[in-house]
């Protein structure tokens, strides 16, 4: 299952929401890297990411907490706070990457300065617990940021590609299922996983917001949530049983989320068949249409979003339309500046 990324020419943004974009990424930009959940295990994998940043053309700032423990987090609270806040304070940052996700970020949501964020804007690169601050953003800032890979993740051909076409050129593409690319040798079973699964047909259009799914269900009723009305809804989740699924969608559900939004993009589910449970009854794909199937508004899975490599950069926060039946997603608005 997944989307591949087609180049398209810009389209016009639109003038109702004013939004506070970043500049888009040059080659010799400085980024700053951070940890603002889980640390970094050892020296060498700071030496192999700050390869990773050096191979994109650009230049990386290392944050001073990346080898900080403390628990299982990458130093105290306030340390990882701090730590975020001086990249987007720093006038030589032109962009902040997450080094990984783990745990985290939802603590430090308090602790951060959103009105000096928001006079400051850049982007924000991350994907699994960098979710709550994708959505904090959202909900306390007007500026957009990017839902791809962490920078301990493998960067494929594919997922570089999305994420330079969104960064560094301004494009707006449309994500195309991968399935529509696969070779002619492809068996069976491979494409039956790169296959796109219509839950409800259609067209829609809206604002991009989403992540992981337990990371978002764990924000519900907490200020750091953005209204999804009229949203385009995208989701993903690894190492989860089908019951917790379901029991995060019935939150998202009884909370008013899967009401108010304009449709819904789910994209892989990683390692979440898990039939040593008592409560493997239902598939992943049968739990998803009992939530999707009877909303009523373009819905579908197979969108290369996720803990997969090659995953797509999603914007966040940006105009998008998706066509469920041939499950589409067209980048309506440049994320940059």
């Amino acid at each position: 299952m997944g989307l591949a990324a087609r180049s398209s020419m810009a389209a016009p943004e639109p003038s109702a929401r004013k939004l506070g974009k970043p500049p888009r990424l040059r080659a010799g930009d400085t980024v700053g890297l951070v940890a603002p959940a889980g640390f970094v295990a050892d020296h060498f994998g700071i030496d192999e990411i700050g390869e990773t940043v050096r191979a994109m053309g650009l230049v990386p700032k290392f944050a001073p907490n990346l080898l900080e423990r403390h628990g299982y987090l990458a130093g105290t609270d306030e340390h990882r706070a701090a730590a975020l806040g001086a990249m987007f304070a720093d006038p030589e940052v032109r962009a902040v990457f997450a080094v990984r996700g783990g745990w985290g970020c939802e603590r430090i949501l308090p602790l951060l300065d959103f009105a000096m964020i928001a006079r400051n804007p850049k982007l924000l690169i991350g994907s699994s617990d960098i979710t709550a601050l994708h959505l904090a953003l959202a909900a306390r800032t007007a500026m957009p940021s990017i839902h791809g890979p962490n920078l301990v993740n493998s960067w494929t051909p594919p997922a570089w590609d999305a994420f330079r076409k969104l960064v560094f050129e301004g494009d707006v593409p449309t994500y195309q299922p991968l399935a529509t690319f696969a070779p002619p040798q492809t068996g069976l079973a491979d494409r039956r996983n790169l296959a796109i699964r219509t839950f409800h047909p259609g067209t829609a259009r809206g604002r991009l917001l989403g992540g992981n799914l337990s990371v978002l269900s764990a924000l519900v009723g907490t200020p750091f949530l953005p209204d999804f009305t009229g949203a385009i809804l995208f989701l993903e989740e690894t190492n989860e049983a089908e019951y917790r699924i379901d029991r995060m969608l019935s939150q998202l559900a009884l909370g008013g989320i899967l009401g108010k939004a304009a449709g819904v993009v789910f994209g892989q589910c990683t390692n979440c068949s898990n039939p040593g449970t008592p409560y493997s009854n239902f598939t992943v794909y049968e739990v998803l249409e009992h939530h999707f199937g009877k909303l009523g508004v373009p819905a579908f899975q197979g969108a290369q979003i996720g803990h997969i490599a090659g995953q797509i950069s999603i914007p966040v926060g940006i105009e998008a339309e998706i066509d469920a039946g041939t499950g589409t997603i067209r980048i309506l608005e440049s994320v940059v500046s």
